[in-house]
């Protein structure tokens, strides 16, 4: 017989930093990460600028003269 009445396993995901198995809880106030070292080791990187969102190119001879923020916006 199957048990319906126990909680769903929940989704069990990798800290982004040492690869340690987390559960992704809303008891976890740390995830995705499996600590506060963790997390405070991933600002660090971001502080230091050790990561980069990349950007899209702009065409400085374009309708916008370049502005990567959007065509059409109001100036």
């Amino acid at each position: 017989m199957i048990d319906n009445t126990s909680e769903p396993k929940p989704l069990v995901v990798n800290c982004p930093i040492c690869g340690k198995p987390v559960a992704w809880r809303a008891e976890n106030a740390c995830r995705p990460f499996c600590s506060e070292r963790c997390k405070q080791i991933d600002l660090g990187a971001w502080a230091n600028e050790e990561y980069r969102v990349p950007a899209s190119d702009s065409d400085p001879s374009g309708p916008n003269g370049g502005d990567a923020v959007g065509a059409g916006g109001a100036r």
